[in-house]
């Protein structure tokens, strides 16, 4: 008869790595990029396991795991890097332990290194108004790449959305009579979030006189279209904010960073947590607590400067 580990270890490595991807989809509700980094991590495990005569995920033990990460560590990759992998392991061996792949967890005690708290690049409020407002008078004096790169930034500020998500929106999307926009986030998750009168109209100046000069036989439904009617990739709107924040004169930013500083604004101007919450599509509040050390590292920061007795 047969045990367990002998019945794994014929077990075709792709289709495992399937069947896995479709859990972390499916039931986890993981984006498609996080499973994809989720898959080739387990993808250099089972190789390196394969270095050291370990044919079958079945036989790694804690030792072996500890190993991989140790292995990384002397590569000198990136803390952020092996504590993915080490997630990647944990939530694979407990996803294998409990679908009765194996019969004990090895990663059950597997620790990754501790990240280092960094805080997110939060503008200031003044310097947020500086850089629409050079966007707005970008768009007044240029032509339809102008109009796009306004109406995405103040959009990306006014919603907080990821820029994954604006470049992923449809015109069908965006209500202007409400100024609200309906976005799908993580784990195709979907809320509607409105948005101020100035993102509204910037939206429809790009509707009214840029996007049209831009369409062709080949257009998507996208709200935001590139030079060839196609819909605008997150890299080049990347560029265009980095580009904006030198004209600007502002710190360079990205547009995540305008996420989190949409985020620090309206926990400073008095919302709460699960408002911000509900705006940022978290799935839990303690990823939107994080904006609330934000306010208090500044406000810190300007005591420090100004007070006296600091």
């Amino acid at each position: 008869m047969h045990s367990v580990a002998d019945a794994l270890q014929r077990t075709d490595a792709p289709a495992l790595l399937a069947d896995f991807a479709l859990h972390l989809s499916a039931q986890r509700g993981l984006s498609a990029h996080t499973v994809r980094a989720y898959t080739s991590d387990l993808e250099q495990l089972f190789s390196f396991a394969r270095s050291r005569g370990i044919d079958s995920y079945a036989q790694m033990d804690l030792s072996t795991l500890r190993g991989w990460l140790a292995e990384m560590a002397t590569r000198e990759l990136s803390r952020s890097t092996v504590a993915r992998r080490g997630a990647a392991a944990r939530t694979f061996f407990e996803w294998a332990t409990r679908t009765d792949r194996i019969e004990q967890d090895p990663a059950a005690r597997l620790a990754s290194p501790r990240l280092h708290k960094v805080l997110p690049t939060v503008l200031a409020v003044n310097s947020a108004a500086t850089l629409m407002d050079a966007a707005r008078d970008l768009a007044t004096e240029g032509g339809p790449v102008e109009l796009r790169t306004w109406a995405c930034v103040e959009l990306l500020y006014a919603t907080g959305a990821r820029v994954g998500e604006v470049v992923d929106l449809d015109i069908r999307d965006i209500d202007l009579d409400q100024r609200s926009v309906r976005v799908l986030g993580k784990g195709d998750k979907e809320r509607v979030v409105p948005f101020g009168v100035p993102a509204a109209h910037a939206v429809r100046e790009w509707l009214e006189r840029g996007r049209p000069t831009l369409v062709n036989s080949s257009s998507t439904d996208a709200l935001f279209i590139g030079q060839r009617g196609q819909r605008w990739g997150q890299r080049q709107v990347r560029d265009a904010v980095h580009r904006l924040s030198a004209v600007a004169g502002v710190d360079d930013v990205a547009p995540h960073d305008l996420r989190h500083s949409a985020a620090t604004h309206l926990l400073q101007g008095g919302s709460d947590l699960r408002t911000v919450q509900e705006v940022l599509g978290h799935a839990t509040l303690a990823t939107t607590q994080r904006y609330t050390h934000v306010s208090a590292e500044r406000l810190r920061s300007s005591y420090q400067l100004a007070h006296p007795r600091a």
